[in-house]
C-alpha cells in the first residue's frame, strides 16, 4: 500500500479524532512545560523531553477522541448534526476505531515511561479520566466538568514532565483550563438541547434550558478568569518574566472570553462555532505563544 493509498486514510483518523482541536490544550501545556524549564534555572531547553509531553499529549487526546466516537457511534448515527462522522457513515469501523484507541493508550503510557516514574504511575489516572467523560453524558449534567478537567491535565502533567513534583501554577493553569472549557463547552451543546431530551442525554442546556445555560457558561469563564489572573501574578512573584508580554497575553484571553458571549444568543446559535472553535483556539494559541515568549525575552 503506497503512500496515496494511506492519505486518505490517515486523514479519516485525524477527522474522527477533531486533530485540529489539539489547539485548545496545547498551548496551555507548553506553558506548562516552560514554566517548570524556567524554574529549573538552566536555561537549556530539553528538546527530547519536550518531544515526549507532545506526543503524550497526542497519544491521550487521540485515544480520548476515538474512544468518545466508538462508544457515541450509535447516538451520533441518529443525531441529524453528527450522523456524517466517520464511524456512523461507515468510514471508519468500529473495530478499526476501537483498535487505534487501544494502541494510543499503550502509546501514551510507554511515553510516560520515558519521562519520570511520577508521570508513569500516574498515566493510568490521566486515562481514566479522558476516556471516562465518554460515559459522563449518559448520567450526569457534570459531563462538561469532567471533559474540563480532561483537558486541564495538560498544563499540571507538562510541569510535572519537567519537574517531578507539583506546584500551585500549574494546578491554578488547570483550573483556568477547566472552567474555561467547561463554558465552551455548555455554549457547544447549545446546539443539542432537544436531541438529549429526546435521549435522554444529560447536558447542561438540556437541564437548565439555553438562556440558563448561558448565563452558567458566563460564570464558569468569569471563575476562569480569576484562576488565569491569580496564576499569572503568581507567574510574575516566583519567575519574575518580562512582564508586558504575559499581561497583554492574560487580556486578550480574556477579551475573547467575552467575546464569544458576545456572539451566541439563546434564540441564534448560527455563530456557535465561531464562538466554540474559532475564538478559543485564537485564544489559548495567543496566550500560550506570548507567556512563553515572556518567560524568554
Amino acid at each position: 500500500m503506497g503512500f496515496y493509498d494511506l492519505s486518505p486514510q490517515m486523514k479519516s483518523y485525524l477527522s474522527l479524532v477533531k486533530f485540529s482541536h489539539t489547539i485548545f490544550a496545547m498551548p496551555f501545556a507548553l506553558t506548562g512545560f516552560f514554566i517548570a524549564t524556567r524554574e529549573q534555572g538552566t536555561g537549556a531547553l530539553r528538546w527530547q523531553l519536550l518531544l515526549l509531553v507532545v506526543l503524550c499529549m497526542v497519544f491521550a487526546r487521540s485515544a480520548a477522541m476515538g474512544f468518545n466516537r466508538w462508544l457515541d457511534r450509535d447516538i451520533d448515527a441518529v443525531n441529524p448534526r453528527t450522523r456524517m462522522r466517520e464511524i456512523p457513515a461507515g468510514v471508519i469501523s468500529p473495530r478499526a476505531a476501537l483498535f487505534f484507541v487501544l494502541v494510543n493508550c499503550a502509546l501514551f503510557v510507554a511515553a510516560t515511561f520515558f519521562i519520570n516514574r511520577l508521570c508513569f504511575y500516574l498515566s493510568p489516572v490521566a486515562l481514566a479520566v479522558v476516556l471516562g467523560y465518554s460515559y459522563t453524558k449518559r448520567f450526569t449534567w457534570l459531563c462538561h466538568f469532567v471533559l474540563g478537567l480532561g483537558l486541564a491535565l495538560a498544563p499540571v502533567g507538562a510541569y510535572l514532565a519537567v519537574a517531578g513534583h507539583f506546584a500551585w501554577l500549574p494546578v491554578l493553569l488547570g483550573l483556568t483550563v477547566l472552567f474555561w472549557t467547561a463554558g465552551f463547552d455548555i455554549i457547544y451543546a447549545l446546539q443539542d438541547e432537544e436531541f438529549d431530551k429526546s435521549q435522554q442525554l444529560y447536558s447542561v442546556p438540556a437541564w437548565l434550558g439555553k438562556a440558563r445555560a448561558l448565563r452558567l457558561s458566563e460564570g464558569l469563564h468569569l471563575l476562569s478568569a480569576s484562576f488565569l489572573l491569580t496564576a499569572n501574578w503568581l507567574l510574575h512573584k516566583q519567575l519574575e518574566p518580562a512582564g508586558w508580554l504575559a499581561w497583554g497575553a492574560t487580556g486578550v484571553f480574556l477579551g475573547l472570553l467575552l467575546y464569544q458571549h458576545l456572539l451566541v444568543k439563546p434564540n441564534d446559535l448560527r455563530r456557535v462555532n465561531l464562538a466554540f472553535f474559532t475564538t478559543n483556539g485564537i485564544a489559548s494559541l495567543i496566550f500560550g505563544a506570548l507567556t512563553i515568549l515572556d518567560l524568554y525575552v
